[in-house]
This record gives C-alpha cells, sequence and structure tokens, in this order.
C-alpha cells in the first residue's frame, strides 16, 4: 500500500474568479505542487539529485482527469489528500482528493511518467526506481 500525504493550501483573494470562487486552473497548480510534495515526504531527494544519481529529471504528466464537486472561496484551507494509486513499468497513477474539512472539493487522477533524457536530447520514459517505489510505500517491485 503506498502512503498518502497530506499538502495544505490556504485560498488567497488572488486565488479566486470574480464570483469569488477558486479558479480552476488554481487547482491544477496546487495539484502539481502536491505532486511533488508527496515524493519530498517520501525522502525522494530534489530532482537536481536523482538526475545526477538515477537520470530522473522528474515525473512529467501524461494524462489528467479532475471531478469538480463543490465549491471553494478566499479564506477557506484545503487539504490535497495525495497517493499513488496503481505503480506500472515507467508511469504511475497519482490520486487526489482536495478537501475542504470533511467536504469533498474535487477529485483527480494523474497519469504521470519518471523523466529521463533520451540521447537525442527529448524526454523519454523510463522504468519506475525501485528505490522511489519503495520509499512511497511500495512493497513489490514492478
Amino acid at each position: 500500500m503506498t502512503k498518502q500525504i497530506i499538502y495544505t493550501v490556504r485560498v488567497e483573494f488572488g486565488d479566486c474568479d470574480p464570483a469569488g470562487i477558486v479558479w480552476f486552473p488554481n487547482f491544477f497548480r496546487w495539484i502539481d505542487a502536491a505532486s511533488r510534495h508527496y515524493f519530498t515526504e517520501c525522502g525522494v531527494p530534489r530532482w537536481e539529485e536523482t538526475t545526477r544519481t538515477l537520470g530522473v529529471i522528474g515525473t512529467p504528466l501524461v494524462d489528467t482527469q479532475a471531478r469538480f464537486v463543490s465549491t471553494a472561496s478566499y479564506g477557506d484551507t484545503l487539504e490535497v489528500q495525495t497517493t499513488i494509486r496503481e505503480w506500472r513499468a515507467k508511469s504511475f497513477v497519482q490520486a487526489y482528493r482536495v478537501m475542504r474539512g470533511d467536504t469533498l472539493i474535487l477529485e483527480c487522477e494523474e497519469v504521470r511518467i519518471f523523466g529521463g533524457k533520451h540521447p537525442d536530447g527529448r524526454l523519454k520514459a523510463m522504468p519506475v526506481p525501485d528505490e522511489i517505489a519503495r520509499a512511497c510505500g511500495r512493497d513489490e517491485p514492478a
């Protein structure tokens, strides 16, 4: 079972549209931050370090889907609950639940890869590094 990590966000006035509700791209900004926060809390070093040691430059997004359930406004404190739902050979599914107390605001799933550099400079998907997967709570190799 992988770990669940919580990333806390305080919604500011500038995060909202003229109606006073969070402008939807801000949720994706917070989810992206929660993704990196997840790895940091699991003990994964900065991407500069994994670039040197594993060849992993980061976890680029290759697919996303979200379901907006309720609104949020400035002054709200939101919890972005993050986990890895599925490990694949060269990708993983990261799942998020954005909560305000007991109220579900948003559910999102993303497919991400562990990215490295192809010899010609392009980005390539790399096999999931076992040491990162284990740090995140995966018990067995893919």
